[in-house]
């Protein structure tokens, strides 16, 4: 029975790995799926079980699901580091449907846990990450809505080019002597994976001496989701720049960059950038067509 007024835990902000083109070699490291979902933290103690968002945020009522379950772990007091997910049809965690899920289906919802930073008034935050996630997957019971987010067996090049295939995020590797320190860390380093997707082009963006970028909208909404470097050879780029004129437009409503040529619906460019994010991130324009 935990007692109002004793052991009180606080949130501790995340460690954050940091962003690589190609996931670490060698036996230092091991590699876990990347989920889509919301970083969030456990606690529980004294006073019973509240989930942090990343920022350090409560949000123990919209996870009163998850809640109900940590507070059925069989321990006096814990801190758990861990990604809150929905899963599609294929088994795999959706970004997209997670915000409807917190919402209308809390009972959807899983926390992936990866980490263990304090257990039963002991700090392990200086222990070594392998035996850190070894007293955690202990704790862990099997076919629960809290689950452990298992290690990936094999070389880090063969497991990244699976999860690319099978059209995941990316991967996360951890240095297995690693502690746990809040903030940006090169302990452990995050691999995401590319895809391409077609977006209506807004406009393209060209100043002297600069790279030229393609702005891109959402198809159908209008919703502005980045800028792409046009990247694309030298036919590619003079065949865009006369339809750029031949399709010249008002600005969107709201929108204001005085270099942007802005052009009217109907052409729609191929953009590689990477999975997994709401909007586009290190995108690249790879080819563009006329609409119909």
């Amino acid at each position: 029975m935990r007692v109002p007024g004793g052991l009180r835990l606080s949130f501790n902000p995340p460690l954050l790995p940091t962003l690589v083109d190609k996931p670490p070699e060698g036996a230092a490291w091991i590699h876990e799926l990347k989920f889509d979902g919301y970083r969030s933290q456990i606690v529980i103690d004294d006073q019973g079980v509240r989930i942090f968002t990343r920022r350090g945020l409560d949000w123990t009522a919209k996870y009163r699901e998850l809640a109900k379950v940590a507070d059925e772990l069989n321990v006096e007091s814990a801190i758990i580091d861990g990604e809150i997910v929905v899963l599609n049809a294929a088994g795999h965690s959706d970004f997209r449907e997670l915000r409807k899920a917190i919402t209308r289906r809390p009972y959807d919802l899983y926390f992936v846990a990866f980490d263990l930073l304090h257990l039963n008034g002991h700090d392990l935050r200086d222990m070594p990450l392998v035996d850190r996630r070894d007293i955690l997957q202990a704790l862990i019971p099997e076919n629960q809505h809290i689950q452990f987010s298992e290690a990936l067996p094999g070389d880090a090049k063969s497991i990244f080019h699976l999860i690319d295939q099978a059209g995941l995020e990316g991967m996360v590797s951890k240095r297995k002597d690693s502690v746990y320190r809040s903030g940006n860390s090169t302990a452990w380093l995050k691999t995401k994976s590319y895809t391409i997707d077609e977006y209506d082009l807004l406009g393209v963006e060209r100043e002297p001496g600069k790279p030229s970028f393609a702005l891109m909208a959402e198809r159908g909404t209008g919703r502005y989701v980045g800028a792409a470097f046009i990247t694309l050879n030298r036919e590619m780029r003079e065949r865009l720049w006369q339809r750029v004129q031949e399709h010249s437009g008002p600005a969107p409503e709201g929108m204001k960059r005085p270099a942007t040529q802005w052009v009217k619906p109907g052409l729609v460019g191929r953009v590689k950038h990477m999975r997994g994010e709401q909007d586009l991130r290190h995108a690249s324009l790879q080819d563009f067509r006329e609409d119909g």
